[in-house]
């Protein structure tokens, strides 16, 4: 695939700007990759809480998108909050063929303190309709329990199974994060093509940051747009935010002293 600069980011604001768009741009920036945006919502937020969050109009999000899919120096689409059924209706219609485009999907459900940020009927459509338009789904272990209806896995054995599940739903490829996990270690499962590819491991690390499932598909739709393969751009996506945890990790390390 030729390489081009550009990542189309499909996603919501927050206003604490720890997350959605503002982070997903600001990834993409520190990667020396520019972004085009379509907004499909506005959120009030703060470091803890979700207090509102205004839908744009599914007419206005095809809009956006069609428009930014008239130039041709996007390589890849990264997809985040869409909140609601209708408006992912519209991601589908304005979407383009994977073959054509790669597209990283992370699923959105809720925010990191509890707030539903997608519909049932909005869940419900992104399993059976969007999941077979995407290139790689980056679900977290209570995210792809939630996609499958079950509960989460509580083993590395029992996620790669529902990582595998969840691929067979039609994305070409599923990483399954591993963060929410317990011990020493952290696990992410890359499946394609119904096998297990790798599992990208790494030491657990005591820093906690909101939106770093934002930075990792932002820097992985970054890689694809690179032309990367989709191994490369997973393993580089992750190496992109362990670093800034690493440093988050020393910057407390510091602040205890």
């Amino acid at each position: 695939m030729t390489a081009r600069s550009r990542v189309l980011v499909i996603a919501a604001t927050d206003s604490s700007g720890g997350a959605g768009l503002t982070r997903d741009v600001a990834t993409l920036r520190e990667l020396g990759m520019e972004a085009r945006c379509a907004v499909t919502a506005v959120t009030v937020q703060t470091d803890g809480e979700l207090r509102a969050v205004h839908h744009l109009p599914p007419e206005l999000v095809r809009a956006q998108i069609r428009a930014a899919l008239e130039a041709d120096d996007i390589g890849a689409i990264k997809i985040g909050m869409l909140g609601r059924e209708a408006t992912v209706q519209a991601v589908i219609e304005a979407l383009p063929p994977r073959e054509r485009i790669e597209i990283v999907l992370d699923p959105v459900l809720r925010s990191s303190s509890g707030g539903a940020l997608l519909d049932q009927p909005g869940q419900r459509l992104l399993r059976e309709q969007l999941l077979p338009r995407v290139s790689l789904l980056t679900p977290n272990i209570p995210e792809a329990a939630a996609l499958l209806g079950e509960a989460a896995g509580t083993n590395e054995g029992a996620l790669a199974e529902q990582a595998l599940r969840l691929q067979r739903l039609g994305a070409r490829a599923v990483l399954l994060k591993g963060g929410h996990a317990t011990g020493e270690r952290v696990s992410d499962i890359l499946v394609a093509d119904g096998e297990l590819v790798t599992q990208l491991c790494g030491p657990r690390l005591r820093a906690q940051r909101r939106g770093t499932g934002c930075s990792l598909a932002s820097a992985i739709a970054a890689e694809l747009a690179r032309g990367q393969t989709l191994l490369a751009a997973c393993s580089a996506g992750q190496r992109h935010v362990r670093a800034a945890l690493e440093r988050s990790d020393a910057a407390a390390g510091q602040s205890d002293k």
